[in-house]
Protein backbone atom coordinates (compact mmCIF):
# COMPACT_ATOMS: atom_id res chain seq x y z
CA UNK A 1 0.00 0.00 0.00
CA UNK A 2 0.80 3.15 -0.52
CA UNK A 3 -0.32 5.83 1.72
CA UNK A 4 -0.42 9.87 1.85
CA UNK A 5 -0.01 11.86 5.22
CA UNK A 6 -2.09 14.59 4.09
CA UNK A 7 -0.81 17.25 7.20
CA UNK A 8 2.63 16.59 8.53
CA UNK A 9 4.92 18.71 9.87
CA UNK A 10 7.62 17.41 8.81
CA UNK A 11 9.58 20.35 9.19
CA UNK A 12 9.62 21.07 12.89
CA UNK A 13 11.82 21.23 15.59
CA UNK A 14 11.03 18.20 17.14
CA UNK A 15 12.54 16.68 14.16
CA UNK A 16 15.62 17.87 13.79
CA UNK A 17 17.67 14.85 15.28
CA UNK A 18 16.29 12.17 13.88
CA UNK A 19 14.25 13.78 10.31
CA UNK A 20 16.14 10.82 8.37
CA UNK A 21 15.40 8.37 10.54
CA UNK A 22 11.37 9.18 10.81
CA UNK A 23 11.86 9.56 7.09
CA UNK A 24 12.86 5.82 6.79
CA UNK A 25 9.92 4.64 9.27
CA UNK A 26 7.30 6.23 6.98
CA UNK A 27 8.43 5.06 3.85
CA UNK A 28 8.91 1.45 5.35
CA UNK A 29 5.29 2.00 7.00
CA UNK A 30 3.82 2.59 3.18
CA UNK A 31 3.84 6.18 4.01
CA UNK A 32 5.59 7.45 0.56
CA UNK A 33 3.86 10.60 0.43
CA UNK A 34 3.32 14.15 2.83
CA UNK A 35 2.16 17.27 2.92
CA UNK A 36 3.94 19.28 5.03
CA UNK A 37 2.17 22.77 5.52
CA UNK A 38 3.64 26.17 7.16
CA UNK A 39 2.58 27.78 10.38
CA UNK A 40 4.16 31.42 9.97
CA UNK A 41 6.63 32.98 7.32
CA UNK A 42 9.91 32.85 9.19
CA UNK A 43 9.41 29.35 8.89
CA UNK A 44 8.97 28.96 4.85
CA UNK A 45 12.72 28.56 4.16
CA UNK A 46 13.77 25.77 6.15
CA UNK A 47 9.89 23.75 4.96
CA UNK A 48 11.32 24.36 1.83
CA UNK A 49 14.29 22.89 2.07
CA UNK A 50 13.25 19.61 3.97
CA UNK A 51 10.63 19.15 1.44
CA UNK A 52 13.79 19.20 -1.08
CA UNK A 53 15.97 17.07 1.20
CA UNK A 54 13.38 13.75 1.41
CA UNK A 55 11.46 12.20 -1.33
CA UNK A 56 7.56 12.51 -1.50
CA UNK A 57 7.54 15.63 0.67
CA UNK A 58 5.28 18.53 -0.95
CA UNK A 59 5.17 22.54 0.40
CA UNK A 60 2.23 24.17 1.26
CA UNK A 61 2.96 27.91 2.48
CA UNK A 62 0.52 29.76 4.67
CA UNK A 63 0.07 31.45 8.08
CA UNK A 64 -1.39 29.59 11.06
CA UNK A 65 -3.78 31.15 13.12
CA UNK A 66 -2.37 30.31 15.99
CA UNK A 67 0.99 32.09 15.20
CA UNK A 68 -0.81 35.58 15.10
CA UNK A 69 1.98 37.33 17.26
CA UNK A 70 4.53 36.01 14.18
CA UNK A 71 2.69 37.72 11.20
CA UNK A 72 2.47 40.82 9.64
CA UNK A 73 0.18 41.71 6.96
CA UNK A 74 3.41 42.44 4.02
CA UNK A 75 3.26 38.60 4.85
CA UNK A 76 0.71 37.87 2.79
CA UNK A 77 2.87 39.66 -0.11
CA UNK A 78 5.32 37.77 0.78
CA UNK A 79 3.03 34.37 0.27
CA UNK A 80 1.84 35.30 -3.10
CA UNK A 81 5.55 36.17 -4.17
CA UNK A 82 6.53 32.28 -2.84
CA UNK A 83 3.41 31.28 -5.14
CA UNK A 84 4.49 32.61 -7.48
CA UNK A 85 8.17 31.39 -7.36
CA UNK A 86 7.29 28.09 -6.40
CA UNK A 87 4.08 27.13 -7.44
CA UNK A 88 3.09 25.22 -4.04
CA UNK A 89 0.56 22.22 -4.02
CA UNK A 90 -1.19 24.47 -1.11
CA UNK A 91 -1.91 27.48 1.05
CA UNK A 92 -1.84 27.23 4.45
CA UNK A 93 -1.79 25.81 7.01
CA UNK A 94 -4.64 28.83 7.41
CA UNK A 95 -7.85 29.26 8.98
CA UNK A 96 -9.52 30.26 12.37
CA UNK A 97 -9.01 29.34 16.11
CA UNK A 98 -11.41 30.21 18.35
CA UNK A 99 -10.17 28.13 21.68
CA UNK A 100 -7.10 29.17 22.21
CA UNK A 101 -7.33 32.54 24.22
CA UNK A 102 -5.93 35.96 23.09
CA UNK A 103 -6.02 35.32 19.92
CA UNK A 104 -7.82 38.35 17.88
CA UNK A 105 -11.05 36.91 15.94
CA UNK A 106 -10.76 40.02 13.52
CA UNK A 107 -7.43 39.75 12.73
CA UNK A 108 -7.24 35.90 12.17
CA UNK A 109 -10.48 36.68 9.99
CA UNK A 110 -7.47 39.29 8.18
CA UNK A 111 -5.26 37.00 7.76
CA UNK A 112 -7.33 34.00 6.60
CA UNK A 113 -9.38 35.67 4.10
CA UNK A 114 -6.26 37.03 2.31
CA UNK A 115 -4.90 33.85 2.21
CA UNK A 116 -8.45 32.02 0.94
CA UNK A 117 -8.09 35.01 -2.19
CA UNK A 118 -4.94 33.52 -2.62
CA UNK A 119 -5.83 30.26 -2.99
CA UNK A 120 -8.28 31.14 -5.31
CA UNK A 121 -6.52 33.45 -7.56
CA UNK A 122 -3.46 30.51 -7.87
CA UNK A 123 -6.85 27.78 -8.37
CA UNK A 124 -4.61 26.61 -5.29
CA UNK A 125 -6.38 24.22 -2.26
CA UNK A 126 -6.39 25.36 0.75
CA UNK A 127 -5.52 23.57 4.31
CA UNK A 128 -7.46 24.88 6.43
CA UNK A 129 -7.44 24.31 10.71
CA UNK A 130 -10.82 25.31 12.03
CA UNK A 131 -11.01 24.74 16.07
CA UNK A 132 -14.19 25.60 17.06
CA UNK A 133 -14.63 27.97 14.23
CA UNK A 134 -15.95 25.26 12.37
CA UNK A 135 -19.42 28.05 11.29
CA UNK A 136 -17.24 30.70 10.74
CA UNK A 137 -14.66 28.64 8.57
CA UNK A 138 -17.91 28.01 6.43
CA UNK A 139 -18.87 31.18 6.08
CA UNK A 140 -15.44 32.72 4.54
CA UNK A 141 -15.37 30.08 2.10
CA UNK A 142 -18.71 30.94 1.03
CA UNK A 143 -17.64 34.57 0.82
CA UNK A 144 -15.19 34.04 -0.98
CA UNK A 145 -16.06 31.50 -3.41
CA UNK A 146 -14.60 29.42 -6.11
CA UNK A 147 -12.62 27.31 -3.41
CA UNK A 148 -11.54 23.67 -2.58
CA UNK A 149 -9.47 22.22 -0.08
CA UNK A 150 -9.14 20.34 3.16
CA UNK A 151 -10.11 21.34 6.87
CA UNK A 152 -7.51 19.14 8.74
CA UNK A 153 -8.38 17.30 12.14
CA UNK A 154 -11.82 17.63 11.52
CA UNK A 155 -13.65 18.13 15.08
CA UNK A 156 -16.86 19.70 13.75
CA UNK A 157 -20.77 17.75 13.49
CA UNK A 158 -22.03 15.69 10.65
CA UNK A 159 -24.35 18.68 8.95
CA UNK A 160 -21.12 20.72 8.74
CA UNK A 161 -19.22 17.82 7.05
CA UNK A 162 -21.46 17.68 5.04
CA UNK A 163 -22.02 21.63 3.73
CA UNK A 164 -18.14 21.69 3.67
CA UNK A 165 -18.34 18.21 0.72
CA UNK A 166 -21.20 20.44 -1.16
CA UNK A 167 -18.05 23.27 -0.68
CA UNK A 168 -15.45 20.83 -2.27
CA UNK A 169 -13.64 20.28 0.75
CA UNK A 170 -12.49 16.75 1.94
CA UNK A 171 -11.85 16.56 6.17
CA UNK A 172 -8.46 15.51 7.32
CA UNK A 173 -9.06 12.76 9.62
CA UNK A 174 -5.84 11.59 12.14
CA UNK A 175 -4.65 10.61 15.26
CA UNK A 176 -8.38 11.53 17.22
CA UNK A 177 -10.31 8.98 15.38
CA UNK A 178 -8.20 6.19 17.57
CA UNK A 179 -9.27 7.22 20.94
CA UNK A 180 -12.20 4.87 21.54
CA UNK A 181 -14.24 7.96 23.12
CA UNK A 182 -14.21 10.08 20.33
CA UNK A 183 -17.94 8.48 19.43
CA UNK A 184 -19.34 11.79 17.26
CA UNK A 185 -15.91 12.11 14.75
CA UNK A 186 -16.05 7.82 14.64
CA UNK A 187 -19.68 8.15 13.32
CA UNK A 188 -19.03 10.96 11.25
CA UNK A 189 -16.19 8.99 9.70
CA UNK A 190 -18.20 6.16 9.29
CA UNK A 191 -21.03 7.22 7.01
CA UNK A 192 -19.01 10.20 5.02
CA UNK A 193 -18.46 10.15 1.32
CA UNK A 194 -15.09 8.65 0.62
CA UNK A 195 -14.04 11.11 -1.80
CA UNK A 196 -14.35 13.15 1.03
CA UNK A 197 -11.89 11.21 3.00
CA UNK A 198 -7.78 12.25 3.74
CA UNK A 199 -5.53 10.19 6.16
CA UNK A 200 -3.28 12.54 8.27
CA UNK A 201 -0.90 12.56 11.48
CA UNK A 202 -0.26 16.25 12.26
CA UNK A 203 2.95 15.12 13.39
CA UNK A 204 4.50 15.67 15.81
CA UNK A 205 1.34 16.50 17.27
CA UNK A 206 -1.94 14.58 18.25
CA UNK A 207 -0.98 11.10 18.64
CA UNK A 208 -3.13 8.27 18.29
CA UNK A 209 -4.45 6.23 21.40
CA UNK A 210 -1.48 4.05 20.76
CA UNK A 211 1.34 6.55 21.25
CA UNK A 212 -0.62 8.98 24.09
CA UNK A 213 2.43 11.33 25.15
CA UNK A 214 5.08 10.62 22.68
CA UNK A 215 5.66 12.60 19.35
CA UNK A 216 3.65 12.06 17.02
CA UNK A 217 4.88 10.91 13.28
CA UNK A 218 4.11 9.75 9.74
CA UNK A 219 5.06 6.23 10.41
CA UNK A 220 2.08 5.83 12.67
CA UNK A 221 -0.46 6.91 9.67
CA UNK A 222 -1.38 2.90 9.38
CA UNK A 223 -3.08 3.11 12.64
CA UNK A 224 -5.69 5.96 11.68
CA UNK A 225 -5.90 3.84 8.23
CA UNK A 226 -6.80 0.75 10.48
CA UNK A 227 -9.28 2.45 12.53
CA UNK A 228 -11.20 4.41 9.93
CA UNK A 229 -11.24 0.69 7.73
CA UNK A 230 -12.72 -0.61 10.73
CA UNK A 231 -15.56 1.69 11.42
CA UNK A 232 -16.89 1.59 7.78
CA UNK A 233 -16.56 -1.92 7.81
CA UNK A 234 -14.09 -2.31 4.70
CA UNK A 235 -10.71 -3.48 3.46
CA UNK A 236 -7.44 -1.48 4.76
CA UNK A 237 -6.07 -1.59 1.27
CA UNK A 238 -9.76 -0.01 -0.31
CA UNK A 239 -9.50 2.98 2.43
CA UNK A 240 -5.44 3.18 1.20
CA UNK A 241 -6.14 3.53 -2.36
CA UNK A 242 -9.41 6.31 -2.10
CA UNK A 243 -7.19 8.23 0.45
CA UNK A 244 -4.36 8.28 -1.88
CA UNK A 245 -6.33 9.06 -4.91
CA UNK A 246 -8.86 11.41 -2.95
CA UNK A 247 -5.08 13.36 -2.00
CA UNK A 248 -3.75 12.88 -5.96
CA UNK A 249 -6.43 14.80 -6.66
CA UNK A 250 -6.79 17.22 -4.12
CA UNK A 251 -3.04 18.75 -4.31
CA UNK A 252 -2.27 17.64 -8.16
CA UNK A 253 0.04 15.16 -6.91
CA UNK A 254 2.27 12.39 -9.40
CA UNK A 255 0.22 9.52 -9.58
CA UNK A 256 1.41 6.95 -6.77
Amino acid sequence: MQLVDSHSHFDARQFDTDRAKAHARALAAGVVTQIVPAVDAAGWPKLKQVCADFPGLFPAYGLHPMFLDAHRPEHLDALRERIERESPVAVGECGLDFFVEGLDAQTQQFYFDGQLKLAREFDLPVIVHARRAVDAVIRAIRKIGGLRGVVHSYSGSAEQAAQLHKLGFMLGIGGPVTHERANRLRGIVAAMPIEQLLLETDSPDQPGAAHRGQRNEPAHLPEVLDVVAALRGVSREEIAAATTANAERLFGLPLT
